[in-house]
């Protein structure tokens, strides 16, 4: 019974929104390295295996950001331009506690309200903990006017998918380093669907991030996609023109099953957080993640939701998760 009204739920949630488009799929060579020696989808993969031969590069902050802070706002043009000027300006509201050495990043879901997880920072703060949360890529003030959602996060477009993600992991890194001047010392990452993936990529990257806790979490990038109930219209306009194992190995750069052996090599304490009855992040997806937590001997722990992905934010399923993200981190941070 609880299953099918949580299915329920999440159906309605998914089809309230009647803004939703499909783009059309492009190679998006544009965003790739200036090479037009060989074919977009040749091009493509060239700069994959790269990407995962050298990720330390790849996720590597190529600039000093100019780090501005007005109020309770962090500003700073991205280290990793896109192009597009509302984006380049990455936004991050600060609830900072003085007194303190150990902050939290927060990283939101995609298509996120501006002020989403405000909530969960001040409960942060009421134990001492300060927060900063992070706007995404093409989220909030960085979506460009053209735009009603945050289409460009994740998108037919390949290589500007795999822009956004990597320009969101160097972000973290360098809001990291901020946090690192101020006299932070304990820094913790938590991250909500894509921004659970943008904090595993980070903490696998950024020896800096001390603890993490990640709600909602898969194996790849491309099966997400293609198989989530919120990202329908993305796969839409993938299908006709490229299938889930080619699109697989496209997105391994920024899927979290591709890094697992590094988090091994560097661990830090880190809290999975599933949800049983998940449309977008399916539970099979999330089950090949922690076997191969197993098959690798890695120590994990797990906490899971009795909802779905939507639903993890509606009452009373919100406060548990609330619960179990502050507990954590107040216990190992």
């Amino acid at each position: 019974m609880l299953q099918r009204y949580i299915e329920k739920k999440e159906r309605e949630c998914s089809f309230r929104d009647t803004n939703r488009r499909v783009l059309p799929f492009e190679i998006g060579v544009e965003w790739l390295p200036l090479d037009g020696s060989a074919e977009p989808r040749e091009r493509l993969r060239l700069f994959v295996e790269e990407a995962l031969r050298n990720s330390d590069r790849f996720f590597a902050i190529p600039a000093e950001p100019d780090f501005r802070v007005e109020g309770d706002q962090l500003t700073f043009h991205s280290p990793l331009p896109s192009g597009i000027d509302p984006n380049d300006r990455v936004q991050a509201r600060l609830f900072l506690k003085s007194g303190g050495d150990r902050a939290v990043i927060i990283l939101p879901h995609w298509n996120a309200q501006p002020q989403s997880y405000f909530a969960l920072a001040r409960v942060f703060n009421f134990f001492d903990v300060s927060a900063v949360r992070l706007s995404l890529p093409y989220h909030d003030l960085r979506r460009p006017a053209q735009t009603e959602r945050s289409d460009y996060m994740v998108s037919p477009n390949l290589a500007r998918t795999l822009h956004a993600s990597r320009q969101s992991v160097i972000e973290v890194r360098a809001v990291v380093r901020w946090l690192r001047r101020q006299g932070f010392k304990r820094i913790g990452v938590m991250g909500t669907s894509i921004g659970s993936c943008i904090g595993y990529l980070a903490l696998a990257h950024e020896p800096d991030i001390k603890v993490a806790v990640f709600n909602h979490v898969s194996n790849y990038f491309a099966d997400v996609v293609w198989t989530g109930l919120s990202t329908r219209f993305v796969r839409q306009g993938l299908e006709p023109h490229i299938a889930l194992e080619e699109l697989r190995c496209y997105w391994l750069p920024i899927s979290p099953y591709s890094f697992v052996a590094r988090v091994k090599e560097n661990y830090r304490r880190h809290l999975l957080i599933t949800a049983r009855y998940d449309t977008t992040f399916l539970p099979e997806l999330t089950e090949q993640l922690f076997s191969e937590y197993r098959r690798r001997g890695i120590p994990y722990e797990r906490a899971d939701l009795p909802c779905g992905h939507y639903t993890t934010g509606m009452f009373p399923f919100s406060w548990y998760d609330g619960y179990l993200i502050t507990r954590y981190f107040l216990k190992h941070l």
